[in-house]
């Protein structure tokens, strides 16, 4: 597994001859639970385990996450990830259902969403949450995954299900997912300024305010103490 036995000098990311990677990423070749947070603990699941869609809806709904693929198809795709603090992990392979078709096949006909519904906001179980606009949201390659290289997804990388987003920075990738909440207007960001209303990877929108090239270098540095920690804080949980 890439998370074993991770060295601190595992974390510094390094240039890479095999992968083109986006504009300021460089590569890790192990990947590390990372987060705005890196003390804060895991979170613990509840037994069954369940996700809630909510917000601008006519009607509530909360499946189990055992239930997701009696709801849509699986699938797997392989896709780079992509951390703000300039970091990737290349050919990840991430299995789950696909968001676009939960959202036309589940929630579209159970929950009704109002009909000027503009984004999702997705929560964790850790209180973390991300605004993702429904464009972004519906995006092909966007998934509700609960496996990571063939095997379960563990809970340092967001057990029991992860919303992967590749085309966007890892904040928005959220771990623990535990409710999706319909918005007709954008909510005020729990991170403020540092959350792109975007992220995208390819325009290199780390920031709503801070041209991104400029944070490549403050967030470079934070990397190797801010990933020992929270991979520290998760194998005490």
């Amino acid at each position: 597994m890439r998370t074993a036995s991770i060295r601190l000098t595992d974390l510094w990311p390094r240039r890479s001859s095999a992968a083109a990677l986006p504009p300021g990423q460089r590569e890790l070749r192990v990947f590390p639970r990372f987060s705005d947070n890196p003390l804060r603990p895991l979170p613990s699941s509840p037994e069954p385990a369940t996700l809630s869609v909510g917000g601008a809806v006519r009607r509530e709904l909360t499946v189990t996450v055992d239930q997701l693929p009696d709801l849509v198809p699986r699938t797997t795709i392989t896709a780079d990830f992509h951390c703000v603090t300039t970091w990737s992990v290349c050919d990840l392979r991430w299995s789950g259902v696909p968001f676009e078709a939960f959202w036309h096949e589940v929630i579209m006909p159970r929950c009704e969403p109002e009909p000027d519904v503009d984004g999702v906001v997705v929560r964790g179980l850790d209180g973390v949450q991300a605004i993702i606009r429904l464009d972004d949201a519906l995006q092909p390659d966007v998934l509700l995954a609960d496996r990571l290289d063939d095997a379960a997804l563990s809970p340092v990388h967001g057990a029991p299900l992860r919303f992967v987003s590749p085309q966007q920075y890892g904040y928005k990738n959220i771990k623990h997912v535990c409710g999706i909440e319909l918005y007709r207007t954008t909510p005020a960001s729990t991170y403020g300024a540092k959350e792109h209303p975007r992220a995208r990877v390819a325009f290199e929108e780390r920031h709503s305010i801070i041209r991104g090239a400029a944070l490549r270098w403050p967030y470079r540095l934070a990397v190797p103490l801010t990933a020992s920690l929270a991979e520290r804080s998760a194998r005490r949980s």
